[in-house]
């Protein structure tokens, strides 16, 4: 049996807009579903909000995103993620994670996702990893993209 795991991010109105970021940086095919189409009246407000949303790449990427309707509470925001002292310190409840084969291709994707982002640490070698880098996108969502190592344990 074969399973897999895809990151569903939850957005309050700029899914669309995310998922089609996504989709420079990433490559691949992008779905969009709205409320509107799976029924809702076009005149409520989140007709045009994301119901259903991804990117499915053919290099095994996939992320899947949506509007939470603006009728749901909003969660507190969570501190901000920064690196001190070779630590990363955060109030975030998760990170999505990109790992590649060398840092060439690793850091070409680093450069397309860092636009307009915070950069929490700098994509370069790193201890544990050829290329290793965190930033926090655009749209809020924090990022570690590395290249992966040989186990030398």
């Amino acid at each position: 049996m074969a399973i897999s795991t895809t990151t569903h991010l939850n957005f309050r109105g700029d899914a669309r807009s995310a998922l089609e970021f996504y989709q420079t940086v990433f490559g691949g095919h992008l779905t969009t579903i709205a409320y509107g189409d799976f029924g809702m009246p076009k005149e409520l407000p989140d007709a045009d909000k994301i119901v259903f949303g991804q990117v499915t790449a053919d290099n095994g990427f996939s992320i899947m995103a949506y509007d939470v309707p603006s009728q749901a509470p909003a969660a507190a925001a969570p501190a901000a993620t920064t690196r001190e002292h070779g630590m990363t310190l955060t109030g975030e409840r998760f990170f999505v994670s990109v790992r590649g084969e060398t840092a060439e291709e690793v850091g070409a994707l680093w450069d397309k996702l860092a636009d307009g982002a915070d950069l929490i640490e700098k994509y370069g070698p790193s201890q544990w990893a050829p290329g290793f880098g965190m930033l926090t996108d655009r749209f809020g969502v924090t990022w570690i993209l590395d290249v992966a190592a040989p186990y030398a344990g």
